[in-house]
């Protein structure tokens, strides 16, 4: 057994106590003594670090992959994210995939800053296209980005950091010299909408916020907010669905795919239905205000899905009596057929 990997079993900062599959064991030893020599630490190792390391060691490509599968498997069997599943790792590995997304990257960024933020519906679609597109710009796939949830998603220090579901980091940084990034106001304006929602869930309140902006506070999300899913389907009328419900991988492509061939469909400006507009009309008085209690939605909701369980049922009962009307029917005609080819009786 070599000295590294000796080293390896005897240091309580590396992988004490576990087994390392001996094919992976002398590209773990070499990326141990490596982070030994130059200060960084193997285990957790940050996707910077192992980018860092495939760097200052060229192989071929089977070879790197190798190594970026070893240093995975012994993170995973610790307990920690792997840190080869990271776009910095995958540019490394996969040069023509980097070269295309260093092309696509300022495309999908500019079509984000070209799309509207106010207006209605087009500043909805606008806000929730932007973030698509920006994060779409950071390599992450659709299928991930479809899953991403609302508290996947913090700004940090000028920054947007997102941490997918499977442990993935993803970060948004301002260029150097500047103060923010770009997408901290993107990330913020879609959030904005998510706020709003969560205070005034009403589609006509939306349209207008969205017409004649106001502030809107965004306080921490609850554990049921953080839950829900980022990036929501919406129909061509500006609704969003009742119950969250996150877009599909494939409508996520389509739209990135759409955006970049500049055949996104326009949106156009739909009438707003304001308070002023139906007191104009005779036919219609508001006598009193309605003043709704703060539960109203929250008991509206849990109403629903009470009467869902209620008449789960009645599929069942309606296809059993459909088949004793069916049997019924049957036994019906038997006893018609059976008159008719009694003697002496006539057609």
């Amino acid at each position: 057994m070599s000295a590294s990997t000796e080293r390896l079993r005897d240091s309580p900062g590396t992988t004490e106590g576990l087994r390392i599959p001996a094919r992976y064991r002398h590209d773990w030893a070499l990326f141990a003594d490596w982070c030994t020599a130059t200060d960084h630490r193997p285990i957790p190792a940050s996707p910077d670090t192992l980018a860092l390391f495939l760097r200052e060691h060229p192989a071929a490509p089977a070879t790197q992959r190798r190594r970026v599968s070893a240093i995975n498997t012994v993170h995973t069997r610790r307990g920690h994210p792997p840190p080869g599943r990271s776009e910095t790792v995958r540019r490394r590995l996969d040069a023509a995939r980097a070269a295309r997304l260093d092309r696509l990257t300022p495309l999908l960024l500019h079509k984000a800053a070209e799309l509207p933020v106010t207006g209605w519906p087009g500043g909805l679609f606008g806000r929730r296209d932007a973030l698509l597109l920006t994060l779409a710009a950071t390599g992450m796939p659709f299928a991930q980005l479809a899953r991403l949830r609302r508290g996947d998603v913090t700004v940090d220090a000028g920054a947007v950091v997102v941490v997918a579901t499977d442990g993935e980091r993803f970060r948004l940084a301002p260029e150097s010299g500047a103060g923010a990034s770009p997408a901290v106001g993107v990330y913020r304006r879609w959030a904005e909408v998510l706020a709003f929602l969560d205070q005034y869930p009403n589609t006509d309140l939306l349209a207008q916020h969205l017409t004649d902006p106001i502030e809107v506070d965004q306080v921490a999300l609850t554990d049921r907010q953080a839950h829900q899913p980022l990036l929501c389907p919406i129909d061509r009328w500006g609704h969003l669905p009742l119950m969250p419900q996150p877009m599909t991988a494939q409508s996520v492509a389509a739209l990135v795919r759409d955006h970049l061939s500049g055949r996104a469909p326009a949106r156009p400006l739909l009438p707003l239905r304001k308070r002023g507009d139906r007191d104009d009309d005779p036919h219609v008085r508001f006598d009193t205000e309605v003043a709704l209690n703060p539960s109203y939605y929250e008991r509206g909701v849990a109403a629903r899905h009470q009467a869902r369980d209620h008449l789960s049922g009645l599929a069942d009962v309606f296809d059993e009596i459909e088949a004793r009307a069916d049997a019924l029917l049957e036994e019906l005609l038997t006893v018609l057929e059976g008159l008719q080819l009694e003697p002496g009786t006539t057609n």
